[in-house]
């Protein structure tokens, strides 16, 4: 399935939030993005960030290296995973500021730190 049609796919709210956000990091110079494990992940040197719909209309918008940002306005929550941190979008209207600037953090992040897995081998 295509990152599109995997988001037209969905209606209402949730389409309307992977809508916004999917345009935002499209557009991102050297962004990359595919279907894995059945969502939109999002790429550059590594792996961003995903969208994952909700059951309940929402959309939660994570990042593969969430535990390695700041979090400084405090949206970013575990849900008890060690690296993976997300934020839970209801509508078009929580894409803000705050929002944009963990996606420029996390891009820079990605530029700056090489991606080390912490799989044990």
């Amino acid at each position: 399935m295509r990152v599109e049609d995997f988001i037209t796919d969905h209606n209402g709210r949730t389409g309307s939030i992977m809508q916004v956000l999917h345009n935002a990091l499209a557009s991102i110079p050297g962004a990359t993005y595919k279907m894995r494990y059945k969502l939109t992940f999002y790429y550059r040197k590594s792996w961003i960030c995903y969208l994952n719909p909700l059951k309940n209309g929402d959309v939660e918008f994570a990042f593969t290296r969430g535990n390695e940002l700041a979090n400084e306005n405090g949206l970013l929550t575990s849900k008890g995973r060690k690296q993976v941190y997300s934020v839970e979008l209801t509508s078009t209207q929580d894409i803000n500021e705050e929002v944009m600037s963990i996606i420029q953090e996390a891009l820079l992040l990605d530029d700056t730190v090489p991606y080390a897995s912490k799989r044990s081998k």
